[in-house]
């Protein structure tokens, strides 16, 4: 039967055809609502992304904002100075000062000078003066650690604070460089 004319009526479909129609439109539902449900989770990603990136936005802004307002905005020049002259002399005499008022050892070999055998230098924080003249005014005194300290010679010698707190002792010998740290209970 090749050929059907137009008054034939089509026949009923079976059963199994039936079936299997109702199984296509139903995957084809399903699909559908799977796609629907993938793109609403995809839009909702997106949007938790996009909060998530301004909120990270927020957060980089308010620690550089945060950088900006704990840098120190006083600024002091340091002189080193003789101590029995006053006279203002160069920076590499000096030794950086003690960052905290804790005790403090190794890390360094600094001099002493028994009986004033030698010269001995200090800084004078916010004195003024060329090298050569004696310094006139300022303070020995080691500005907070708020302020920034440099020398003439552009060197920074800002205090720094400690780390480890106000009662911690580090302890240092021969070879050793202040790695240990105890505190008192």
């Amino acid at each position: 039967m090749r050929f059907q004319d137009g008054s034939t009526t089509p026949r009923e479909p079976t059963l199994a055809e039936r079936r299997a129609r109702e199984q296509a439109q139903r995957r084809q539902e399903a699909a559908a609502r799977q796609a629907a449900e993938d793109e609403e989770r995809g839009q909702k990603k997106r949007k938790r992304i996009l909060v998530g990136a301004g909120v990270t936005v927020g957060v980089v802004a308010l620690i550089a904002v945060g950088y900006a307002v704990a840098r120190p905005t006083e600024e002091v020049q340091a002189q080193c100075v003789d101590e029995d002259s006053g006279e203002i002399v160069d920076d590499s005499n000096c030794v950086t000062p003690v960052a905290d008022n804790g005790y403090r050892s190794g890390g360094g070999l600094y001099p002493i000078f028994i009986g004033g055998g030698g010269r001995q230098y200090h800084y004078n924080y916010g004195g003024s003066g060329t090298v050569g003249q004696r310094v006139s005014g300022g303070t020995t005194v080691v500005p907070s650690g708020g302020t920034r300290v440099t020398t003439s010679s552009g060197r920074d010698v800002s205090p720094r604070a400690s780390s480890s707190g106000s009662d911690s002792v580090s302890r240092g010998g021969l070879g050793v460089s202040g790695g240990s740290s105890s505190s008192g209970s």
